[in-house]
């Protein structure tokens, strides 16, 4: 995949500038590559030095998309073409073959086999990989949130998984009325990373696991309602902000005023965007989402979550969700949304780095690619058929650590 971030800086009449990371990689809706990410990384560290810079935006190319998540071909590709994984997955099949000549067992892999695959230190290529995709896109995430100086994320069309991780974490997160938020990373195998086990238990009380559990679309109207963004603005009105960013005195501004006169800008170019604001999609259902959400087993919320009642495509399609997804990656999200309630960001990353490596390597996350994206078949044969097939021992195997803290290539966010 060939994407790139344009770079250019727009002169201000007072002699400062506004930073623009252009997100360019139109042809896959702007998925970020480890390249595009490292130049993400490495220009918003200049310019948090530089008096000059008054304020950032991050906005992407075409109409389609901010950015609709990772590279995952990528992480796919390295997956599917790594030795070490192909050995330990024929020495699983050597193993069960074994079984069924001893004991006569329909098992063809058993759960040790997947914790063995999960610790795969023999990994030369999708291993190393892993981690350097994952710690520098985490990386970016973290900086987004803590940036010093006021960020503007431009989110038109889909904000999906790793671009919802780049946007969420802007201190000015604009959607115009096309924008589409979602954690879909349970289609393909995977879990809400990207800082999402901290943002999405900032939600109200069960919101963040349904999103988790359905891969649930989040539009304008409701993204604003859950404060998952800020301003509504129609994408015409840009170019607007951008003249008034241009020509204002940033010479007789304080430097701890320059968020509050952008948020009043943004305040007035939404008021004027209101009516284009879509319908609620989740509004509606919201009582019932909270009720099913908040139980004490992953069982009875998937159950209470199929019972919702109601009509229309987007609940329907939440509830498909919930059946055809990972049942691995619904259990690894009960545990994110259950267990790190009271973790800070900055932790939340740490766990999700490890999580993410070993889930590339247990294989849920390939065969939801495969299935998926490569050969689109719609069929992933997962490790687990059900929710009540999925041994624990995995799931936690999955949460432990790969580094002691301090070895953790993310251990300078804490």
């Amino acid at each position: 995949m060939t994407g790139k971030v344009n770079i250019f800086e727009i002169r201000c009449s007072s002699g400062h500038a506004i930073g623009v990371l252009e997100l360019d990689n139109e042809s896959s809706l702007n998925a970020l590559t480890l390249t595009m990410l490292r130049t993400i990384q490495q220009q918003l560290l200049h310019w948090q030095h530089d008096e000059n810079i008054v304020s950032v935006i991050i906005q992407a190319v075409g109409k389609k998309a901010f950015c609709a998540g990772a590279d995952i071909r990528a992480l796919y590709y390295a997956l599917e073409n790594d030795p070490a994984i192909d050995a330990i997955d024929a020495i699983d099949a050597i193993d069960a073959i074994d079984a069924i000549d001893a004991i006569d067992s329909t098992a063809i892999v058993t759960t040790d086999d997947y914790i063995k695959r999960a610790n795969n230190e023999q990994s030369y290529l999708a291993r190393p990989f892993l981690i350097d995709y994952f710690t520098v896109e985490y990386s970016c995430d973290y900086l987004i949130h803590h940036y010093p100086k006021p960020i503007i994320a431009w989110g038109n069309g889909l904000i999906m998984g790793g671009g919802l991780g780049l946007f969420i974490g802007a201190s000015h997160r604009v959607v115009t009325p096309s924008a589409l938020l979602a954690m879909p990373e349970v289609k393909i195998g995977l879990y809400p990373d990207v800082g999402a086990t901290w943002f999405l238990n900032q939600l109200p009380a069960g919101i963040g696991l349904f999103l988790g559990l359905t891969g649930a679309d989040v539009n304008a109207s409701d993204a604003l309602d859950l404060t998952m963004a800020d301003h509504l603005i129609v994408d015409d009105e840009r170019e607007h902000l951008i003249k008034q960013l241009k020509h204002y005195p940033w010479q007789d501004t304080a430097e701890n005023q320059v968020a509050t006169v952008i948020t009043d800008m943004l305040t007035v170019l939404a008021t004027d965007s209101e009516r284009q604001r879509p319908p609620s999609q989740m509004i509606p259902y919201f009582p019932q989402i909270q009720a099913a959400c908040v139980a004490p087993t992953l069982n009875i919320v998937y159950e209470q979550i199929k019972a919702i009642d109601g009509l229309g495509c987007w609940l329907e399609n939440a509830k498909q969700t919930l059946i055809d997804g990972s049942p691995l990656s619904a259990h690894i999200c009960f545990q994110q949304m259950q267990q790190y309630q009271q973790a800070n960001l900055a932790e939340c990353l740490l766990m999700e780095l490890s999580l993410s490596v070993r889930c590339g390597l247990v294989g849920e996350f390939k065969e939801g690619i495969r299935a998926r994206l490569i050969e689109k078949d719609g069929q992933p044969k997962w490790l687990y058929k059900t929710l009540s097939d999925v041994d624990d021992r995995l799931v936690d195997s999955l949460f432990t650590p790969l580094w002691h803290q301090q070895e953790n290539p993310l251990t300078n966010l804490l």
